[in-house]
């Protein structure tokens, strides 16, 4: 069967919608000798504004009326204007009118999802094979999707109508490509969309040559269960029933609870006055703030519960990012102990040590997260040129609004930090990982021109993401080129961390830990 390709010469969707308004003229006439300096057509209610001035009058003539101070004595015994300087507004007419605007219509688009199983992950177990479904959508009235064609691992197919039902069957490790579009009756098609199929054999029979399968499906248009957004930008499939520890989320706030002997936790417990360690030499505490032998055993109840009362957060939290619980618990233990106030290093803030090298990734890489948290700090037509054509001071205060968030240092609140807060930013540190995976993303495709999945195993693929989240892209970026210059076939973490120069090294140890 030959299938046709999406439409090229296509009309264009637009259309012309015809206004009504009101036009206002204004004149700016000068106080001193009453002349009409200049016209302004506007058509909203109102003053004039300053660009409007200055566009219709010119920078002379839009100063001169900037300074003009305020005149309270309009007129002497005669009539005349008396000591006024400058210019003043006078409106001439208000004219009903009508315009014509041109608007762009919404393209056609496709959905994708599952006949006969609705998978729920990590595993994404069905039962049977199940069908893909390919659902066209029309958006304009009156008109309708009249076929829906594609390339399942470049074989063409094509379905009459807005519906595709497209038979799976088992595919390799990497899965199989798949690009689909829709034929619209309006003369035209949607953009081409692409997924990536995976179906593989559990191995579990249920009934004589009968096998349950695991089915992942990776693609913007996907409709079934939300798919994490790093699994999604890489285009990279989880590993298959041996997930490691470190890149689980538990069901259970129980199997995220550690018991780590945190010597700086317990030196700033003590000296918060949480725990009472004056039977100690010095009082427990070492002169770096941390604790000594003495004063964390003393603290260690006070540890043990501090580590872990943060478990339930996190796992809602990752539950709804996608971003693994076990990454963030051990995230917060290598960077801060657990301790979510300002210490050990200046302007590193909460339980992830924030900095504004870290805020500024969170705010250009992430940019769903960056649409909601700029209009709290800056207007919305300020934020809607996007964070990299902010002004330098713009990008500045969204990065310490950022920061703020996440500083739980309170002075007035027990142990001198907002637990509320601290519990609130643990989303803030998610969505700095997320930002990091779209910029490890990245960095991959520049060193070669394929996408993450293809030359990297998703286990390190996240090694990458906690590299870079530690010590930024010019320290990953450096030793994925590198790695990818030597040997150009795989990206594999036990190459690229012999890459790291030396001022990087710290990276390394840093990802073992979090990863172990």
């Amino acid at each position: 069967m030959t299938v046709a390709q999406a439409a090229t010469d296509t009309p264009e969707r637009e259309t012309t919608i015809v206004i009504s308004y009101t036009q206002y003229e204004w004149w700016l006439s000068s106080w001193d000798a009453n002349v009409i300096a200049c016209v302004i057509v506007i058509d909203h209610e109102g003053l004039p504004t300053g660009q409007e001035i200055y566009k219709a009058c010119g920078s002379l003539i839009y100063n001169e009326w900037l300074n003009t101070p305020p005149c309270y004595e309009l007129t002497d015994t005669d009539g005349n204007a008396k000591d006024c300087s400058g210019y003043y507004f006078h409106l001439v007419s208000a004219t009903p009118k009508e315009k014509e605007i041109l608007v762009k219509l919404p393209l056609p688009s496709v959905w994708i999802s599952l006949k006969g199983c609705n998978p729920a992950p990590p595993e994404n177990f069905c039962v049977k094979l199940p069908s893909l479904l390919l659902q066209g959508e029309e958006p304009l009235p009156n008109e309708e999707i009249i076929a829906v064609n594609g390339l399942y691992g470049g074989t063409p197919f094509s379905c009459a109508g807005d519906s595709c039902y497209i038979p799976l069957r088992v595919t390799t490790e990497e899965g199989v490509t798949i690009e689909f579009w829709a034929d619209s009756s309006y003369g035209d098609s949607s953009r081409v969309f692409t997924a990536q199929v995976r179906v593989l054999d559990s191995g579990v029979s249920f009934a004589p040559g009968q096998s349950g399968y695991y089915v992942d499906v990776l693609s913007t248009q996907w409709t079934g269960v939300p798919i994490p957004s790093c699994t999604q930008t890489w285009s990279a499939f989880p590993p298959v029933n041996n997930l490691p520890g470190w890149l689980s989320t538990p069901n259970n706030k129980a199997l995220l609870a550690t018991n780590g002997p945190y010597y700086y936790l317990a030196g700033r417990l003590i000296a918060q006055g949480v725990v009472n360690a004056s039977h100690c030499p010095a009082g427990g505490l070492q002169p770096n703030g941390y604790a000594d032998a003495c004063g964390l055993e003393a603290a260690r109840p006070f540890v043990d519960e501090w580590q872990n009362q943060f478990d339930a957060r996190i796992i809602a939290v990752a539950e709804s990012t996608g971003v693994p619980g076990s990454i963030l618990k051990n995230l917060f233990a290598q960077e801060s102990q657990f301790w979510p106030g300002i210490f050990r290093v200046p302007y590193e803030y909460g339980l992830g040590q924030i900095t504004d090298q870290g805020a500024d990734a969170v705010l250009l890489w992430n940019e769903s997260f960056y649409e909601q948290f700029c209009p709290l700090v800056l207007s919305e037509d300020t934020c809607a040129r996007g964070y990299l054509h902010l002004k330098p001071d713009e990008q500045a205060l969204l990065r310490g609004a950022y920061a703020v968030q996440a500083n739980a240092d309170c002075a007035d609140c027990p142990a001198g930090v907002d637990l509320t807060n601290t519990e609130f930013s643990i989303d803030l540190f998610a969505q700095t990982l997320q930002a990091s995976c779209d910029q490890v993303a990245q960095i991959v495709y520049n060193a070669t021109g394929e996408m993450p999945g293809k030359v990297a195993s998703f286990e390190d693929l996240w090694r990458f993401t906690v590299a870079n989240y530690h010590g930024g892209p010019g320290c990953l970026s450096y030793a994925i080129h590198t790695s990818w210059d030597a040997n150009r076939t795989k990206l594999a973490w036990g190459d690229v961390a012999t890459r790291f120069t030396a001022a990087c090294q710290g990276v390394v140890p840093y990802v073992d830990q979090i990863t172990k």
